[in-house]
């Protein structure tokens, strides 16, 4: 299973379309995750015409998002325990903490894919992955703009990011 793994497009105020890279590199996607700060519905509606999406919203996101989709969920993708969060809310004083804390009442994902950073990391926290996938349309600080890739396969994972440096 070939999961995409994007946050925080936060369209269209930094990009009127999503990255060609992006779309390039979700295609042949099983499903696509969003962890948040979409902004506009129409975000949900592009990524969904290339795999099936699921998604929580962010502290950027109005409604419609919140409605839609939710906080916070983990997902049993191919025996593995998916955590999906934004990683806005909550104790702690990075992002990373607070992702780890919004799960801290249930048994622990394998992996926790969160965004808020808009920094990419991919860090091992216990029996736990912290999977952040960055921004691919708004980098800030980073060199680069990025997403992520989990292949799964048979209840065992890996995590990579793609990283790409034209938002068009």
């Amino acid at each position: 299973m070939i999961v995409g793994v994007v946050s925080d497009t936060h369209m269209p105020a930094r990009a009127r379309k999503l990255p060609s890279a992006l779309v390039e590199g979700l295609k042949g996607a099983d499903l696509i995750l969003h962890a948040g700060d979409w902004v506009s519905s129409d975000v949900c509606e592009e990524l969904a015409q290339l795999a099936p999406i699921e998604g929580v919203y962010g502290n950027g996101d109005g409604g419609d998002i919140v409605s839609r989709f939710g906080a916070r969920k983990t997902l049993d993708l191919d025996g593995v325990r998916v955590g999906l969060v934004h990683g806005h809310e909550g104790p702690g004083r990075t992002t990373p903490e607070r992702a780890l804390f919004a799960f801290r009442e249930e048994l622990p994902p394998d992996v926790i894919v969160f965004g808020h950073s808009h920094v990419p990391l991919l860090e091992q926290v216990g029996g736990t992955t912290l999977f952040n996938p960055g921004s691919p349309t708004d980098k800030r600080r980073q060199p680069l703009y990025s997403y992520g890739i989990l292949t799964i396969r048979g209840g065992t994972f890996t995590a990579e990011h793609r990283f790409f440096a034209d938002r068009d």
